[in-house]
């Protein structure tokens, strides 16, 4: 079963050079809305095992990245293709998996 990979400062920057699309949520172990979208980004790492990378990283633990993507809210879901930026989603969208299960879809 596809796990979401846990992403730190130090290897931000080397999951981005993969050929796959990246979906990584920026998140904190105090944040409500983190949590209610936990499980669902995990979910669609499962669904999305050797199609696309899906990751998380911890704000708190991780300073330098979430400061260089600009993150002012989580939680924050990005969207990574060959490296850039492409999509994002701040906040918890009403039915979030078929949202993000969506947006990733699109970039495959």
């Amino acid at each position: 079963m596809g796990k979401a990979l846990e992403l730190n400062d130090s290897n931000f920057a080397e999951i981005l050079q993969t050929n796959k699309v990246v979906m990584v949520d920026f998140w904190a172990e105090w944040c409500g809305p983190c949590k209610m979208v936990g499980p669902t980004v995990e979910q669609i790492a499962a669904e999305f095992e050797g199609r696309a990378v899906v990751a998380k990283m911890d704000v708190d633990s991780n300073s330098v990245v979430p400061a260089e993507q600009g993150i002012r809210s989580i939680p924050a879901i990005f969207f990574f293709k060959n490296g850039e930026l492409v999509d994002k989603q701040v906040g918890v969208p009403n039915n979030a998996k078929d949202v993000l299960s969506k947006k990733l879809s699109a970039l495959l």
